[in-house]
């Protein structure tokens, strides 16, 4: 059993929360693809050929606002980073969340 402290079980669950819904989901794993890993950045914008909103709602088939919010709550849960330069907004996953979460499923 790990050492765990209850507020990081707490933590975990508000992560995997996030991460519960399919569409967060399914976006959260287009962008590990597209940004070829944590800590990678991709660019979020409108001249972008990918990963922007637009396309992340045509592949997924949901409306550019909902995955704004999906985003949203995937950086609430800090699963990603978002900084804003311009019009486009750079999206980087957390390489420490992520080696935090393997650490955790190896106990």
């Amino acid at each position: 059993m790990s050492n765990n402290t209850p507020q990081d079980i707490e933590r975990y669950a508000d992560i995997f929360k996030a991460l519960s819904n399919p569409s967060r989901l399914r976006i959260f794993l287009r962008l590990f693809s597209c940004c070829g890993g944590p800590g990678r950045i991709c660019a979020l914008g409108e001249q972008e050929a990918n990963c922007c909103v637009g396309d992340l709602s045509q592949d997924l088939t949901i409306s550019p606002s909902t995955v704004s919010h999906h985003m949203k709550e995937l950086r609430r849960a800090e699963l990603i980073n978002m900084q804003r330069r311009g019009q486009k907004a750079e999206c980087t996953l957390n390489r420490e969340l992520l080696a935090e979460l393997s650490k955790f499923f190896q106990g």
